[in-house]
């Protein structure tokens, strides 16, 4: 009985020894893992927020992009209808100036051949006709002006909005480059998230099993009373044992003793 006892003792420690370093090796596993996909996740989340703000951008950028679109074509729908303007009235007004150039010409020739007394009359008349000339000048003066500067900002503006564009566009294409990246890298880290989330349910089993197995439980009062029936039954055994290999020694001696009498 006393060598099952230390059988059982040995065994006891053995075990003890082992679930003592698989649940400590298995917590640091435990501990390892999890401290790695909270790393994981939060990556994940920085990535999503990034591609989330990308898109966002990339959206705004494509919408100021078609509006710039649409203020150039209106613009150049704007500078079209001007130049035609200015290009039917130009001609008219320097066909003024050159009629009313030609009505005094003719005017002042005559009067400088004519001997009658028309002479005040013809003053007025070119009088009038230089206020006319002078008028239908300032007023190609004027639409010239005005055309060049139209022009000259148009030019600028349009200048400006290609500019623009180009950075905008620049600015899509890194941006959309990045998204693209970005979708990449989410893939492969989700999955080794993934991964790293498998081992960490498995050390959990893991150790749940090792806890059936090393961690010591309540005894029911059933099984209480069956062990202590069992431990009693064994002492008795053993007590019944003693008292038999002390009767047989008693007897021995007795025997014993009668011989020498």
């Amino acid at each position: 009985m006393i060598s099952k006892l230390e059988e059982e003792a040995s065994a006891d420690a053995t075990k003890k020894a082992y679930c003592d370093k698989e649940l400590n090796d298995s917590a640091a596993s435990r501990n390892d893992k999890a401290a790695e996909v909270k790393k994981l996740s939060v990556k994940i989340d920085k990535m999503q927020a990034r591609s989330a703000t990308l898109k966002e951008e990339v959206a705004t950028l494509q919408s100021k992009l078609s509006a710039l679109a649409s203020s150039q074509v209106e613009m150049d729908k704007v500078r079209m209808a001007e130049k035609a303007i200015y290009a039917e009235a130009k001609p008219e007004l320097e066909a003024g100036i050159q009629g009313v150039q030609v009505g005094m010409k003719i005017l002042k020739e005559y009067y400088a051949s004519s001997s009658s007394g028309s002479g005040g009359a013809i003053t007025s008349i070119l009088g009038f006709l230089e206020v006319i000339e002078s008028d239908f000048t300032t007023a190609l003066a004027e639409r010239v002006s005005a055309e060049d500067s139209a022009q000259s900002e148009y030019e600028k503006m349009s200048q400006e909005n290609k500019v623009t564009k180009t950075a905008q566009e620049a600015d899509v294409t890194y941006k959309t480059q990045e998204m693209t990246t970005l979708e990449s890298d989410l893939t492969a880290t989700s999955a080794d998230r993934e991964g790293v989330q498998t081992e960490l349910d498995s050390v959990f089993e893991y150790i749940g099993q090792l806890n059936k197995m090393c961690v010591a439980r309540a005894e029911t009062y059933k099984e209480k009373a069956g062990r202590r029936t069992a431990e009693l039954a064994g002492l008795k055994e053993a007590l019944q044992i003693l008292n038999s290999e002390a009767g047989l020694l008693q007897s021995g001696a007795l025997r014993g003793v009668k011989r020498h009498m």
